[in-house]
Order: structure tokens, then sequence, then C-alpha cells
């Protein structure tokens, strides 16, 4: 059993998985969206989020900590300059998982991990109330006042449900199941 092992090992050697990890948080964070594998996505996300904490941070102790696991110069500067700006009022929760499917060659399920707009760029919503659709009552009376006078209006019919369906049926008291067991599940006589 697998007690308080808190990661995914993705069936993959150490190096190899945190050569992975590595290079999904630089593609994530430069690009702002990736298509992955749902256990890779949620293995990420951690590791991406605190990248952003770290350039909220903004000291060069938290420069050099994201530098230790963000290989790529452009995107560090790419996280301290702009991305820590962007998410300055939000306390965590920079990235968001939005699952796809299933992956055409071999199954697995897919999903986008991107990392969140900001308060200003997302559309306002409208305070307002919005419109009601017409009642069903409405509408009909509408169709009928519509509708030629030559011809008569037929009255809806309500469809009774399908014989045989709906009711289920009871089981007489001393009913007998497979083989001959009673309902005990005794398994009989031998």
């Amino acid at each position: 059993m697998r007690h308080l092992h808190a990661h995914r090992k993705l069936g993959r050697p150490t190096a190899h998985r945190l050569s992975m990890l590595r290079n999904l948080v630089t593609s994530l964070l430069d690009h702002e969206r990736i298509t992955t594998t749902d256990a890779k996505a949620k293995e990420v996300r951690p590791i991406a989020e605190r990248m952003i904490t770290y350039g909220k941070r903004g000291d060069l102790h938290a420069r050099r900590q994201a530098l230790r696991f963000v290989r790529s110069r452009q995107v560090v500067h790419k996280i301290f300059d702009s991305v820590a700006k962007r998410y300055a009022d939000r306390p965590g929760g920079y990235t968001r998982i939005i699952k796809l499917g299933r992956r055409a060659g071999d199954g697995a399920p897919l999903s986008i991990i991107e990392l969140i707009p900001d308060a200003q760029t997302r559309k306002p919503k409208p305070s307002g109330k919005t419109k009601k659709p017409a009642a069903k009552g409405k509408a009909r009376e509408k169709v009928k006042a519509s509708s030629p006078k030559g011809e008569k209006a037929r009255p809806e019919k309500a469809k009774a449900p399908a014989p045989g369906r709906g009711v289920a049926k009871t089981k007489p008291a001393g009913h007998v199941g497979r083989k001959g067991s009673t309902k005990g599940g005794g398994g009989g006589d031998k």
C-alpha cells in the first residue's frame, strides 16, 4: 500500500519524471496553456503555482529558487515581470484544469491546464435581469390564434404509459430463486 506517498510516479524513474515536470511547467508558464494527461496536469499544477508565488515575492532568493526548477531564464523573467503582477491581488489558485476526454491512440484521459485570466481581461457579467422565455401557456394561445379559421385546433393528448412498463410486479410470498435456493441463500440440500 502507498500510505503517505504524496506524488504520482507517472511510470518513470525519478530523474526522467523531474525532467518531464520541469519541461511541462516551463511550457505552461511560457505558453500559458498546455494539453497533457490528467495525472500529469495534477502534478504540474502545484509546482506552477509555487513558481508564480515566487514571482509575487519578487526578491533575489525567490528568483533563484524559480531558476532551480524552471530552466529557461526568459520564462523566469516573464513570471517575475508580467505573470506575478497579473495575480498580485489573488491569494493562490492561478491555474485551472479542464477535462477534454480520451486520447485517440491509447485512451488516456486528456486535459488542458492553463493560467486563469486576470480580473481585468474577464468579460463583465450583465448586471440586469435577463429576459425569461415566454410561458408555455402563452405560446400555445398564440399558435391557436394564428391558425386559420377553416381548420379546427386539435387539443394535445397526454400519452399514457406503455403497457407492462413503469409498474413493478410483486413476487409471491414463497418465491424460490435460482436452482431451488430460497431467499436466505443457504445453498440448498446436497
